[in-house]
């Protein structure tokens, strides 16, 4: 049994086909075949039921893919071992990034991170704070960058910017002629939200919370996965809604006068790094966290604020 064949057999899991398998590691698909065979004859059973279209994993093989995995990132991990002892900022580097934060926060450090390490191999994907957890933990993913705090044993939170709450208020709403709002201002079922799945509608929840407002008298329920949208709603006099405040900076000059802040302390999300407690990569989290901090700095300048928790309350 070798390494290189438990990778095959890990290809071959997540691809559901020999071909598509061969061609994510770099070899012919006979030589994947053999190497697969090879480790089922050695182990005498049958990982995958090739009879299946696509092909499945047996039940034995559920099993060994979940220690193959586990094999595989520890094996992996000898790698980074080294790096970390020569200070070397370089390899594969596979980060997931909420998707309230990927429009705004990735084009402020992408270009500068890639001038700056071109040793690193970076995959950046869009993700749900869940799906990134579920993935840090399983060792598809080196680290992640999302609204915290998560109060997850095995995940560590390196704090890198405090993101402040800002009302997008169209003209004509009750709200238009102030120059900053308090929470209290706020009617919660004039709110338009982001659909489930993004923590920045948790955020928004968990802050309307403070309200004390019981009642729902809205006259439709809309959910979206778009800020445009809400926008472009609130502009139709459906309500009002909330924008993280890097977001605001990319409006249009013609929406920024619909932008009001909020009285202090400014309610913001708290972004941060977040990585598995057992992580070896750490030179690259930190070189990561680095540049973030110098980046956000000059964007994001506010004191005194409170923090909105994104988890479900």
């Amino acid at each position: 049994m070798t390494i290189t064949q438990l990778k095959y057999v890990l290809a071959v899991a997540e691809a559901k086909n020999f071909t598509k398998a061969a061609e994510k590691v770099f070899v012919t698909q006979p030589t994947l075949s053999m190497q697969v065979q090879k480790l089922e004859d050695e182990l005498d059973v049958k990982i995958f039921n090739r009879s299946k279209k696509p092909i499945e994993l047996t039940a034995v093989g559920v099993q060994i893919i979940e220690q193959a995995k586990n094999i595989v990132n520890e094996s992996d991990r000898i790698s980074d071992i080294v790096d970390q002892q020569k200070g070397f900022i370089g390899g594969e580097f596979n980060i997931g990034i909420i998707s309230t934060v990927m429009p705004t926060l990735l084009p402020m450090f992408l270009k500068a991170f890639v001038n700056r390490y071109p040793k690193v191999n970076l995959k950046i994907e869009e993700m749900t704070t869940d799906v990134m957890i579920e993935r840090i933990k399983k060792g598809q993913l080196d680290a992640g960058i999302a609204a915290t705090p998560l109060e997850d044993e095995f995940i560590v939170e390196k704090p890198v910017y405090y993101e402040p709450f800002v009302a997008y208020i169209p003209q004509n709403h009750r709200l238009s002629n102030l120059k900053e709002i308090k929470e209290s201002d706020l009617i919660p079922d004039e709110i338009l939200l982001l659909e489930d799945g993004h923590c920045f509608k948790d955020n928004i929840l968990n802050l309307c919370k403070t309200v004390n407002s019981e009642v729902d008298d809205r006259k439709f329920f809309l959910e979206s996965g778009s800020f445009e949208t809400l926008m472009r709603l609130s502009d139709e006099g459906l309500g009002m809604t909330l924008l993280p405040y890097l977001h605001s900076l990319d409006l249009p000059e013609k929406k920024t006068s619909n932008i009001v802040q909020f009285s202090k302390p400014y309610p913001a999300r708290e972004i941060s790094i977040i990585h598995h407690k057992n992580q070896l990569k750490i030179q690259l989290v930190e070189a990561l966290q680095k540049l973030i901090l110098a980046v956000v700095k000059g964007a994001i300048q506010f004191q005194n604020v409170k923090i909105i928790s994104p988890q479900k309350a």
